[in-house]
């Protein structure tokens, strides 16, 4: 297989949410659009989705199947713009979508919409989570059968704008040697449409345990969590932003706190990284993006590479 080769090209996708559901691979992307006018600035506004897609595989390498329109904008009554990054969960036969969207006062939250079918259509609930904000949802459903939900991301994604607790737009990221700011967890309710206990903001420490500093770019998280359990660990990885890359961090318990372990992708054609590891057939798949179709940040196309995990536990996309 050429890894190299976007695995949808009919239309522009990106923050590729993967998950093995009755066998198959679903995709749940992101949806690029060319629109007159995008200016590409920090707080992410060429960045204007309006609807979602969902897609599948039998496997990786084999043809991939558009579901067509999943959610549409129109039909979310509290959201005004900007469908960014989703994700999705099954619990008990009934499938969640969780989406960012920004309401009718600008402001990002977390909205769930919901199918009997892995592939949609959605329908959403009519208000937000209570008690969400920012970007960049991820479900996980651990082997005990809790679930929980991850989120957040800096600049555009507004998570610095809620450190005193509401929603401050005069907020920054923190600066030089103050601890960076953390993703957010909290374990969802028993049916999935809401959260079951008050955020907490995820530590993530540098191997020697001390919290990484706001400056240091390279490792500091930004955007686009996701986590996945493998042999006693639970693996937290993330885009550094600004600094383009994907890495990753471990801990023994979905809360943390993690610690950083490395590099999983070096940067790529365009501004953002976002991605998802999901295990399908025995083999452990890194899907996510670049801009290599069109040469442009807001229109991306999805990737997928393998993953070779080592004896000690480090995570290495294998050389293709």
């Amino acid at each position: 297989m050429n890894f190299a080769k976007p695995l949808i090209s009919t239309i522009y996708t990106a923050d590729p949410s993967a998950h093995v559901f009755e066998g198959r691979i679903y995709l749940y992307p992101s949806h690029d659009i060319d629109h007159a006018g995008a200016i590409v600035d920090d707080s992410g506004d060429q960045y204007a989705m309006r609807d979602y897609h969902v897609f599948s595989m039998d496997r990786v390498g084999a043809e991939v199947r558009d579901h067509g329109i999943a959610l549409r904008l129109e039909d979310i009554p509290w959201a005004s713009r900007q469908l960014w990054a989703p994700d999705a969960a099954e619990h008990d036969g009934r499938y969640f979508f969780y989406f960012p969207a920004r309401d009718h006062e600008g402001i990002f939250r977390i909205g769930v919409a919901t199918s009997d079918h892995p592939e949609g259509p959605f329908t959403a609930e009519p208000q937000p989570i209570k008690g969400s904000f920012s970007i960049d949802p991820c479900s996980f459903v651990d082997s005990d059968g809790s679930a929980y939900l991850y989120w957040g991301g800096l600049w555009g994604g507004q998570l610095e704008n809620w450190t005193s607790g509401v929603f401050d737009p005069e907020e920054t990221e923190p600066a030089g040697s103050q601890p960076a700011l953390g993703p957010r967890v909290a374990r969802l309710s028993g049916d999935m449409l809401e959260l079951a206990e008050k955020p907490r903001e995820i530590a993530i420490l540098d191997p020697d345990g001390q919290a990484l500093r706001a400056d240091d770019h390279e490792r500091r998280f930004f955007e686009g969590a996701w986590l996945h359990y493998d042999q006693g660990l639970y693996y937290l990885s993330y885009s550094t932003g600004d600094t383009h890359f994907l890495v990753y961090a471990t801990a023994d318990n979905p809360y943390g706190p993690f610690t950083y372990r490395g590099r999983l992708l070096e940067p790529v054609a365009g501004w953002t990284t976002h991605h998802s590891i999901v295990q399908h057939e025995g083999r452990w798949w890194l899907f996510h993006h670049d801009a290599s179709l069109s040469g442009k940040d807001h229109l991306r196309c999805v990737k997928v590479k393998p993953i070779d995990v080592q004896a000690d536990g480090s995570l290495q996309v294998a050389q293709t």
